[in-house]
């Protein structure tokens, strides 16, 4: 009886063990994600971007994912590129992601406000398919000219454009529906006058042949042309901005002359949905501390940009308005890409 008895508290004290032993195995595997939350980032990150070299959202993008790297102090941010359909092609990449942290969207107000209303197919739901982290900054668009062109401001290029009504001036843009060309055909409408869309793939081939003086007008983002401008290749006529940009206060504004004109590019920082909201904060945190970055502020600001960073729920309410306001602007232009 009594090594019955033995045998049966063998018995018990051997499931005991095995339960415990199970529960602690339970326990750690649960602290795992948390735990890899926590040494977030241990691997470079890339962060993609969904548009050409040498663009405004690029050399935001580049700048960020430099001090992000030192600010995390753990792993590179890597800079890609994958442009291509308005930044339709490295978005839809970006939200398929594994939504861990190691691949994040640094993208503009064009593709991820104006892209739902101008084309059939998306490839992505720029609300459904991210997390917003946060907006990074704000950039004016500057009608410029080159310097053959006979009208140095906007009143001017009106007048030229309504006197030879026979023969359009020819505008540039980085491609059919992008901001540049939206912005060519509001300047059409509010100013009353004949232009001619010439698209490019890309603002760089763009600006290249508006410096060549193939074409002589055209839209582009202040840090895409500041060199130009600086340099005297290219004039600037007007600023998209509701009011002058503090980067370039002898710029008037397009709406000095049309009242109301106004239309300013963002960049943000997005994760793809399902990102662990420890990784988010940890980004939002590390963002905020980067752009506030003198460097960082020195030399965005010396492209024409100004730093405009936010919570993610302010990131979100922008984006939901700016897809609301650009379907009407891209409605009244009739444009639609298949």
């Amino acid at each position: 009886m009594t090594d019955e008895i033995s045998r049966i508290t063998r018995r018990r004290g051997l499931m005991l063990a095995a339960a415990l032993t199970s529960t602690a195995l339970l326990a750690a595997a649960a602290a795992l994600p948390a735990a890899a939350q926590d040494a977030y980032p241990s691997r470079p990150v890339t962060v993609v971007v969904p548009q050409a070299p040498a663009g405004t959202n690029d050399i935001i993008a580049r700048v960020l994912a430099d001090k992000l790297g030192d600010v995390l102090g753990q792993a590179r941010f890597v800079v890609e590129n994958r442009p291509g359909a308005g930044g339709n092609i490295g978005t839809a990449s970006a939200a398929r992601a594994t939504p861990d942290g190691y691949t994040l969207l640094v993208t503009i107000s064009s593709t991820q406000a104006i892209n739902p209303a101008l084309y059939a197919k998306l490839g992505f739901d720029p609300v459904k398919d991210f997390e917003p982290i946060s907006l990074l900054a704000t950039v004016p668009n500057v009608l410029v000219a080159h310097p053959s062109l006979p009208a140095d401001t906007l009143p001017e290029l009106i007048a030229l454009a309504k006197a030879q009504a026979a023969d359009p001036i020819q505008y540039a843009s980085a491609g059919n529906g992008t901001l540049n060309h939206l912005l060519g055909e509001m300047l059409k409408s509010r100013a009353g006058i004949p232009l001619t869309h010439v698209p490019y793939r890309g603002v760089g081939p763009a600006i290249n042949d508006m410096v060549a003086g193939h074409v002589k007008l055209g839209f582009a983002s202040m840090p895409s042309v500041m060199s130009h401008l600086q340099g005297k290749v290219l004039k600037p006529l007007a600023m998209s901005s509701a009011t002058r940009s503090p980067a370039a206060p002898d710029i008037p504004a397009i709406a000095e002359t049309l009242p109301g004109f106004a239309a300013d590019l963002w960049v943000a920082l997005f994760a793809p949905k399902g990102t662990p909201p420890a990784i988010r904060d940890r980004l939002h945190a590390a963002t905020l501390k980067a752009m506030a970055d003198p460097g960082v502020q020195e030399k965005l600001k010396a492209q024409g940009a100004t730093i405009v960073t936010s919570t993610p729920d302010e990131l979100a309410r922008r984006l939901d308005a700016d897809i609301t306001s650009w379907a009407e602007v891209v409605k009244a232009a009739g444009a639609r890409i298949e």
